[in-house]
């Protein structure tokens, strides 16, 4: 295989097809890390989330994966990957945005997550599951917060079952639709430009109200 990263997130069903048909069973052990690393690492906000729940639920609707399978591995390594960011939040917290200039620690990102959950508090945690950059730092915040443990595995489990079970359903569902099977990266294209809209409609807002009270 000859991929490099722009070519995975616009051919992810192509890559992904690949990736089962070279390591089989073990393709549940490397969604598991991607999810894992996605919402559990900090500064890995950039790895496929959406659109990888997606297609690989439409490639388990080839006879590609168990979906069954499919769906408890990454619920599993979604609330384990929440659970580790939270603890990460809870005893780091500030010293590692502490440099405003950091390339590796986004301080926007993070304000953007604190503002975030500044309105909508505890659901943060399950309503950033349906938001990029936002789902990977958002069990972050709630650390730094600290928001009870209970509470926060409440919210991440309930966001979790949600976000996985939908996404991979949807793939599921549809991946054997001739349409959908025959335009699977432009629909890779579409979930992910989605998944963005209500953060640029959010940073558009904020601009237009800056502009006003200038």
């Amino acid at each position: 295989m000859d991929f490099n990263l722009i070519d995975i997130i616009l051919h992810l069903d192509v890559f992904l097809a690949e990736m089962v048909r070279l390591y089989g069973p073990w393709i549940y052990v490397i969604l598991f890390l991607v999810i894992f690393c996605e919402t559990g690492l900090v500064i890995m906000p950039f790895l496929p989330g959406d659109s990888l729940l997606f297609v690989a639920g439409a490639v388990a609707a080839t006879g590609g994966m168990d979906p069954y399978g499919l769906a408890a591995c990454l619920i599993v390594a979604a609330i384990l990957g929440d659970s580790t960011n939270y603890v990460i939040g809870r005893r780091a917290g500030e010293r590692l945005f502490a440099n405003p200039d950091s390339k590796l620690f986004r301080r926007d990102y993070l304000d953007r997550t604190k503002d975030f959950y500044g309105r909508h508090g505890g659901k943060t945690v399950a309503l950033a599951r349906f938001l990029p950059i936002v789902r990977t730092f958002a069990p972050f915040v709630a650390g730094m917060a600290h928001m009870p443990y209970g509470k926060f595995l409440f919210f991440s489990v309930a966001g979790t079952l949600a976000w996985v079970g939908s996404l991979v359903t949807l793939g599921y569902q549809f991946g054997n639709v001739p349409f959908i099977k025959n335009n699977l990266s432009v629909m890779v294209v579409f979930v992910v430009a989605l998944s963005f809209l209500p953060m640029i409609i959010k940073l558009l807002l904020s601009r237009l109200a800056a502009r006003r009270a200038a």
